[in-house]
């Protein structure tokens, strides 16, 4: 809904905010139904690929500060999603990885996130996703 004579939405960055807001409240919903919050979704996604990753570089991947993702590993680890190891490189730091459980809860969900890319897909068709994938990427 847009009001007359608005001057937000012909700025960027609110349209931006409100795309994100639009995708985050339906990707949100979908993942409420597996009692999984969408950050936790990236963990568990990123942790998928099967690299080691110090708390740091997931934080960063996962778009966490690392006080943040610090508590959602807890919790992910007491609902034994994931288990934190010591780095083999360096002993300081700290790896997460995922769980058997952890795995199988992704397979769970990873529909969920193909069915929510597949709804914007149709709006915006192939062609205009996969520009706006690389535009965005442009900014971040």
């Amino acid at each position: 809904m847009e009001p007359s004579g608005s001057p937000i939405y012909n700025y960027l960055s609110y349209a931006l905010a409100a795309a994100h807001r639009k995708v985050n409240t339906s990707l949100s919903a979908r993942l409420r139904k597996h009692g999984l919050q969408i950050e936790t979704w990236r963990v568990l996604e990123t942790l998928d690929a099967g690299n080691r990753l110090t708390m740091g570089e997931l934080a960063e991947i996962v778009l966490m500060n690392p006080p943040t993702l610090t508590k959602l590993v807890d919790r992910m680890v007491s609902d034994g999603l994931v288990h934190r190891q010591v780095a083999q490189n360096d002993q300081r730091q700290i790896n997460v990885l995922p769980t058997a459980l952890g795995r199988k809860r992704m397979m769970q969900i990873r529909q969920e996130i193909q069915d929510q890319d597949s709804a914007i897909l149709d709006q915006l068709g192939k062609s205009e996703t996969e520009q706006l994938i690389q535009l965005l990427r442009g900014i971040s």
